[in-house]
């Protein structure tokens, strides 16, 4: 029988687990490691009184995930990119089975790792013809050699942080537009809703939850629980969101309250 860690070796790991994924959760730790969820929520206190973590509710994310925070989106392509592959995966399946022929596609890794797959997965010649339309040039690049994918490209000031087009010319396009489904990424779920740290890119994406019939968030684990600075939508105008983990249960019965589905891929 292994002898249980000391709280400096376990303070290691958490805090390891952290960097590389960016948040964690109580009772995933309390179970992983053996221990009880009072010593993780101590370990979490003494990880956040050091300047490692900071604590939210069911767990801790990283001390520089603050509301206004950004990352670059060369630094989150590497943020739980399996993760985000299997949430395109499902976003692709999804597709296919509501027969839509029209999607609406934000900027971000998330819904460029769905590009990738649609790339990589939608039929070719003779399949159902999808036009998507998208206000990052490098999500349209991704897809523009496709046979069966038309890409409607939408323009505005390119923010360098996210690579994504803003402002009023680009709220102005997406309002003209109706497609099917829209997906979009986000920066934070929380009871209250889904943010983002920047108001123009929160623009944008109130515009494209306002142009869709269905409503579609993409957000790995570690935007969940997490709040950023500008509130885009509630869970209210939320169909569906399309995550790797199973929300914490504070989170869980907001969305079910809201009658906003989740998938877990």
């Amino acid at each position: 029988m292994e002898a249980p860690m000391l709280a400096p070796q376990r303070r290691d790991e958490i805090a390891a687990r952290i960097r590389a994924d960016g948040r964690v959760l109580v009772t995933e730790l309390a179970r992983d490691l053996g221990i009880t969820t009072e010593t993780v929520r101590r370990d979490l206190d003494a990880l956040e009184e050091a300047g490692v973590a900071r604590r939210v509710h069911g767990g801790a994310i990283s001390a520089g995930r603050t509301s206004l925070v950004e990352p670059a989106v060369a630094q989150r392509e590497t943020e739980n990119a399996e993760g985000k592959r299997r949430i395109a995966r499902l976003a692709c399946r999804r597709l296919l089975a509501l027969g839509a022929t029209s999607v609406l596609l934000d900027a971000g890794t998330t819904t460029a790792a769905i590009a990738h797959e649609l790339a990589a997965t939608w039929p070719g010649e003779g399949g159902p013809r999808l036009v998507v339309a998208t206000h990052s040039p490098g999500i349209a690049q991704i897809l523009a050699a496709h046979p069966s994918i038309e890409v409607h490209a939408i323009g505005g000031r390119i923010r360098a942080v996210t690579g994504a087009a803003v402002g009023a010319q680009t709220v102005l396009a997406i309002g003209a537009l109706r497609p099917d489904v829209v997906i979009l990424g986000t920066n934070g779920v929380d009871p209250d809703g889904v943010s983002t740290p920047d108001p123009d890119e929160a623009a944008v994406k109130a515009a494209i939850v306002a142009a869709g019939r269905r409503v579609a968030v993409v957000a790995d684990t570690a935007k969940l629980g997490t709040t950023s600075l500008v509130r885009f939508a509630g869970l209210g105008a939320l169909d569906v969101l399309l995550t790797d983990t199973a929300p914490a249960a504070e989170l869980a019965e907001a969305l079910e309250a809201a009658g906003c589905e989740v998938q877990v891929a």
